[in-house]
């Protein structure tokens, strides 16, 4: 059967990363994610990662305790980098060649992050975790990772949240709200669904990237996306 995608681009998130723990790394969680990640490599797909960092530090809510939001940003971004190793780590122990590249210089922990050296890596089969976010405060994971997507040229960005798509209404606090199959970027905005933060979506809408919000915590879900098969919210211009 004939892949949907060939490259793509998988957002993960710091949070779910802490499975069941109150915080930081859940090795059974990670191990999943490695085994997901496996199945669709063997697929032949091309595969870009940005992981978040908020199972370590938040930025924002560290500025509410204190922190100055630059410095409360440059700590989140080291968190990502934090979770890229682990899951680089993960994906080593299950046979899957991968690479950290990070957008801040700090060899040897992670290859100096450029367009033609992830693309790169990604023709000749490696797993490309692109860790540290933009290099920038102020920009999301969620831009960061739209903003790498769209550098390496992916067909698709995956954002793998803790719900199976795009709601009305966020599905753990309302039992009524409905979930969208698909929709625009514009509807996300004029709807104000918290999806991503604005200029991620501007990002995906500006530079054509559609985006799929899937259950990432679901074993199976991202194979059953790469194949195709029906399943969390395609979001589209």
């Amino acid at each position: 059967m004939e892949n949907k995608y060939k490259r793509i681009l998988l957002k993960l998130s710091g949070e779910s990363l802490m499975g069941g723990k109150q915080y930081g790394i859940d090795e059974v969680r990670l191990g999943e994610y490695a085994a997901q990640i496996k199945e669709v490599a063997e697929m032949g797909i091309q595969i870009g990662i940005v992981i978040g960092g908020g199972n370590i530090f938040r930025g924002l809510s560290g500025v509410s305790k204190g922190v100055d939001r630059v410095k409360g940003d440059q700590m989140g971004m080291l968190a990502t980098v934090i979770n890229s190793l682990a899951l680089h780590s993960a994906l080593h122990a299950a046979g899957v060649k991968a690479s950290v590249l990070t957008a801040l210089r700090m060899e040897p922990i992670g290859e100096y992050y450029s367009k033609d050296r992830a693309i790169d890596l990604l023709r000749q089969g490696y797993v490309v975790i692109i860790a540290g976010g933009t290099g920038n405060p102020f920009f999301s994971t969620d831009t960061a990772s739209s903003l790498r997507g769209i550098e390496i040229e992916a067909d698709v960005m995956l954002k793998g949240t803790r719900v199976d798509g795009i709601y009305t209404a966020d599905p753990e606090k309302d039992p009524t709200a409905k979930k969208f199959d698909e929709i625009t970027f514009d509807e996300i905005y004029n709807r104000k669904l918290k999806v991503m933060d604005l200029t991620a979506t501007t990002m995906c809408k500006e530079n054509n990237l559609p985006l799929i919000v899937f259950d990432m915590d679901t074993i199976g879900n991202l194979k059953k996306v790469m194949s195709g098969e029906k399943t969390g919210t395609f979001v589209h211009n």
